[in-house]
């Protein structure tokens, strides 16, 4: 055989490998020491290839297709540095449990360490932040086939399992690196495999029943990427208690008129009302997924230590940073709207949350008709979003979207990276979301994530998307000024403000997108409302952090004056 033969037989194998066990799609950036797996990929039948020209947006990319779609997306690159930019998505991944199938193109072992060019350590280059990672033999004309399909299908199970996470695959490579485009691959055969159910125990059952006869309750549902079966709904009426709904739990969207009075979309603005807390204090929680993003929540939550505090979790992996829970239930939550529940009286404490709610949505429709501050334009943005993907960034974005997006019947979908809550990929994490929904999505962003991430945009002329942006430009980091280090005047700008006086006009231009610039709520609806006739759509919101924060504490005053009539 000769070495041509066996590249070419090897790459295939990989391939046919991952279509197999059920990977369908790739994304790839250009490098020379990647050839031959790229050549492979793009003659492979069942992988659609995505291209991406900078690794860090890739690696982004791929993480918005997998979270989107929760199935694992293989990324691929070459050697040296390349690899080495993927490592925040990485990060995120791990932390925001995504399945990904990380391949690093590499150096064959005899040119490693020894100044040989475009040649790092990319052994466990990802350390403790992926789930396994393997350093596969070259191709030989004996090939090991058989070794590589099981390591593969041990990639692929790894990173779809529970919890779900990156794995790393360190792939060497000696020229010449070119394949055989018309050599034809005989199957291996796979390895069948067969997942163990998570289901719930019958004392967890038994437990779950009792607990759930309780009347001041609370259902806490933490960042979900799926939407909840019909039968949740049926549930949660069955079971009234308030359901206190992340922004990322996806339960403020498609939401049935007849279950919406037990939707909380408001929990963060009453939680910061001290007589409303004292009123709320639960006697059970019961939470899915993880912490939502709420600050109030996560106080009001310590302060009261509830007796009975349980805890959803398919992993061994306890999320539980306040260390409250009393419970960790090591399943699916799918079987939790599966028990049967006692019919019960309408829960008076149920009552008060909804009515709290619908205090707080009144003074924000008061506080929108007086006020024009990034709250209320988030809100004017929000209220028009239609069957679409919205992708939220970090900071004040994430934070807008808890405080104004309220629970509505529209088909929305949000997204967020909350793993490592970092500012940076956004952009190319909204662009996977919208290939793996391939429906119109839109990315609510700051100015300065979206200058750390405007390479992103390249994606666009790679592939066909769809995708409208609005970037709340206050130049500078808006969430700081809500923070503490705000009240010390002395270098805030200089080391939190970071204003840059930049706006993106230009860059809208360079990238063939259409743009608007808009202060007003009017013209903010005009602009959202103006057929888009570009691939990319950037509409730049001016506003002003000092007033923003102004503002924001009129509705919290607003709020407590409608709750103290209550």
């Amino acid at each position: 055989m000769t070495n041509r033969k066996a590249l070419t037989e090897y790459v295939s194998a990989f391939t046919h490998s991952l279509v197999e066990l059920g990977v369908s799609d790739v994304v790839i950036s250009p490098g020379s020491r990647s050839t031959p797996l790229a050549y492979a990929c793009m003659k492979q039948e069942g992988l659609t290839v995505y291209r991406q020209i900078d690794e860090r947006s890739a690696a982004y990319f791929a993480l918005g297709m997998a979270k989107a779609s929760g199935r694992p997306v293989m990324l691929l690159c070459t050697s040296g540095t390349a690899a080495a930019n993927y490592f925040p998505a990485v990060i995120e991944a791990y932390y925001a449990r995504v399945p990904l199938i990380v391949v690093t193109a590499d150096r064959p072992h005899e040119l490693r360490e020894v100044g040989a060019p475009q040649a790092i350590n990319q052994v466990n280059l990802f350390g403790a932040h992926v789930k396994w990672a393997t350093d596969l033999p070259m191709p030989e004309t004996e090939n090991q086939l058989a070794f590589l399909s099981r390591h593969l299908h041990r990639s692929v199970q790894s990173a779809s399992s529970e919890p779900k996470g990156p794995v790393h695959v360190n792939v060497p490579f000696r020229e010449p690196l070119r394949i055989d485009f018309e050599q034809a691959y005989e199957s291996l055969g796979e390895i069948a495999h067969f997942g163990g159910e998570m289901a719930l125990s019958p004392s967890s059952q038994e437990f779950l029943k009792n607990l759930m006869k309780k009347e001041k309750g609370l259902l806490i549902v933490g960042e979900m990427t799926a939407p909840m079966p019909v039968e949740f709904w049926s549930f949660i009426q069955q079971l009234d208690w308030p359901v206190l709904a992340d922004p990322l739990s996806n339960l403020r969207g498609n939401v049935p008129p007849e279950a919406k009075h037990l939707i909380i979309d408001s929990y963060d603005a009453l939680l910061k009302n001290e007589a409303f807390k004292k009123e709320a204090t639960p006697e059970a929680v019961i939470r899915i997924g993880p912490q939502p993003v709420s600050k109030p929540l996560s106080l009001f939550l310590a302060g009261v230590k509830p007796k009975v505090y349980v805890v959803f979790d398919e992993s061994p992996m306890l999320r539980d940073a306040q260390s409250l829970a009393t419970h960790h239930i090591q399943s699916s939550a799918a079987g939790l709207w599966q028990l049967p529940l006692e019919v019960k009286q309408a829960s008076s404490y149920r009552e008060k949350w909804t009515a709290a709610s619908e205090l707080y949505w009144k003074a924000v429709n008061s506080h929108c008709k007086e006020e024009l501050d990034e709250g209320v334009l988030a809100k004017v943005f929000f209220d028009k979003l239609e069957a679409c993907d919205l992708i939220v960034g970090s900071s004040m974005p994430i934070r807008d979207v808890d405080t104004f997006f309220n629970t509505t019947e529209r088909d929305v979908m949000i997204y967020a990276n909350r793993g490592a809550n970092g500012i940076d990929g956004v952009v190319s994490t909204a662009f996977g979301v919208q290939a793996a929904k391939r429906r119109p999505a839109y990315l609510f962003i700051g100015d300065l994530s979206f200058l750390h991430d405007m390479n992103g945009l390249i994606a666009s002329k790679m592939q066909p998307t769809d995708l409208t942006i609005v970037i709340m430009n206050n130049d500078g980091g808006g969430i700081f000024s809500y923070l503490p280090q705000s009240q010390e005047e002395r270098h805030f700008e200089d080391l939190f403000g970071t204003p840059t006086g930049l706006t993106f006009s230009d860059a809208a231009k360079m990238y063939d997108a259409q743009y608007a610039a808009v202060e007003t709520a009017e013209q903010l609806a005009q602009a959202l409302d103006q057929p888009k006739d570009k691939a990319v759509k950037i509409i730049e919101v001016f506003t002003d952090r000092q007033h923003n924060v102004a503002t924001h504490r009129k509705l919290w005053s607003r709020l407590d004056g409608e709750l103290a009539k209550q």
